[in-house]
């Protein structure tokens, strides 16, 4: 069969610098002649862009590839491809576990995507992995994203070793990319439409130590500020001792930078940190979010917590929930503590049981979804900028997003326009908070 009558659907798990690697490989499948499918029923091959973080992620993807290889048995698809970090962490073994697979492919291959379809598509099994630390991070994408924004990815790998995590296993290193190579492609996203870059790598804030020798996301962000057409510059994943004053100092003073920092704290114990592997601890954390509360007035606080962790007394979970409590984050995710195999924290004799972990994590996310509901309520009367991102016919409310909303993890703020000229996907409107419905905000343009 010729690539040009092949469709390809393309399911990417896990977080977004998994999504710009999907994006990377259907621009290289694209350019080869290969057709595509909004989904898996509707395609001739499915590549499935896996996540193996935790066991959650993992079973998910399983999940997926169980229904692909339901679908495969029936006929309904021919190839299954199977790539991203579940298949790179367990390789050969993946292999022995899913023979209906037709190629695994690891992440140091993307560039070679379009070659390793051929090849499948000619009746080869593939099974091809190489050093990780090449998979390259540059070419041209598909934006699978709306239009109006776009993930703009700085570096790839982990160098934090956190006790719990295998992403340092399965990503490599930290590697940055060059600046130049980063304002380009932003230059070329915001010549295509693009209004705001989401800026991701597994820590930001740690980007250009390698290249640079020394911490150059200020400089980065400086430049990025420069670019016509970018409206919104978000930070995704700063680690919070690397939130210098510079930092700070370029966030607060370029409007183009979103009063906005998502800061994976895990824990606030000091003694859970060490044993994690991170640093600080609660007077620490405390006072870097009364810092930048003081410098950047109005700002909005993402974090994520871990409950359950080896050796996490009923104490300093209790103190974890004050914590919370006292920060007021306004945007927080939580996670019961997942032993991940071949890392330090697995290993520790002091295991809590599994229900522990899970109501822990339910007692923290009821405490958030009530502050949020205290949040939205004092925010009634209130008008700010929104992005529009859809209308809703069933319940007759346009939806989209304001400088306080991460794209796909924060939810939406729902509002009707009374005017004649209908807003669409991308364009900006002033929205007046009116209501509060089942903890999202519900507003009316305002001209």
């Amino acid at each position: 069969m010729e690539n040009n009558k092949l469709k390809v659907a393309v399911v990417s798990l896990g977080c977004a610098k998994n999504q710009v690697d999907a994006e990377l490989m259907m621009a290289r499948l694209d350019k080869a002649g290969y057709k595509f499918a909004e989904e898996p029923g509707l395609s001739d091959i499915t590549l499935l862009n896996t996540c193996g973080f935790i066991t959650a992620a993992k079973e998910e993807a399983i999940e997926w590839l169980n229904e692909l290889i339901t679908l495969k048995n029936e006929g309904t698809i021919k190839y299954i491809a199977v790539t991203g970090c579940l298949s790179e962490r367990y390789r050969e073994e993946f292999v022995k576990e899913f023979p209906e697979v037709d190629a695994v492919i690891g992440i140091s291959e993307y560039e070679k995507i379009a070659e390793i379809f051929d090849r499948m598509t000619s009746g080869e099994k593939i099974c091809v992995f190489g050093e990780k630390e090449t998979h390259s991070m540059e070419g041209e994408r598909l934006l699978s994203t709306m239009p109006h924004y776009a993930y703009l990815r700085i570096a790839d790998g982990c160098d934090n070793r956190c006790s719990y995590c295998a992403i340092p296993q399965i990503r490599g290193r930290f590697r940055s990319r060059t600046m130049e190579n980063i304002v380009a492609e932003a230059e070329k996203l915001a010549e295509n439409g693009v209004k705001e870059l989401v800026v991701i790598a597994q820590d930001t804030t740690r980007y250009g130590l390698d290249l640079y020798k020394k911490l150059a996301l200020p400089e980065l962000l400086e430049k990025l500020c420069k670019i016509e057409g970018i409206k919104w510059i978000r930070l995704l994943y700063c680690y919070p001792e690397r939130i210098t004053d510079e930092l700070i100092s370029i966030i607060k003073r370029e409007d183009k930078i979103v009063k906005y920092l998502d800061i994976p704290l895990q824990h606030c114990d000091g003694e859970i940190l060490k044993r994690m592997n991170r640093a600080g601890n609660e007077q620490s954390l405390r006072e870097l979010i009364a810092k930048l509360r003081r410098e950047i007035p109005g700002i909005t606080l993402r974090t994520t917590f871990i409950t359950g962790f080896p050796g996490e007394s009923e104490e300093q979970f209790n103190a974890l929930g004050e914590f919370a409590q006292d920060m007021k984050f306004e945007r927080m995710g939580c996670f019961a503590y997942s032993e991940e195999e071949n890392t330090p924290a697995a290993e520790f004799p002091d295991q809590i049981d599994e229900e522990v972990r899970e109501h822990r994590k339910e007692i923290l996310e009821e405490q958030q979804d009530a502050r949020v509901a205290e949040l939205f309520n004092s925010q009634i009367g209130e008008t700010v900028e929104v992005v529009v991102e859809g209308y809703d016919r069933y319940i007759g409310f346009y939806f989209g997003r304001s400088a306080a909303y991460a794209p796909e993890i924060d939810g939406m703020i729902y509002f009707t326009d009374p005017s004649e000229k209908k807003p669409a996907a991308g364009d900006f409107v002033r929205v007046k908070f009116v209501r509060v419905v089942e903890n999202n905000l519900v507003g009316e343009v305002v001209k």
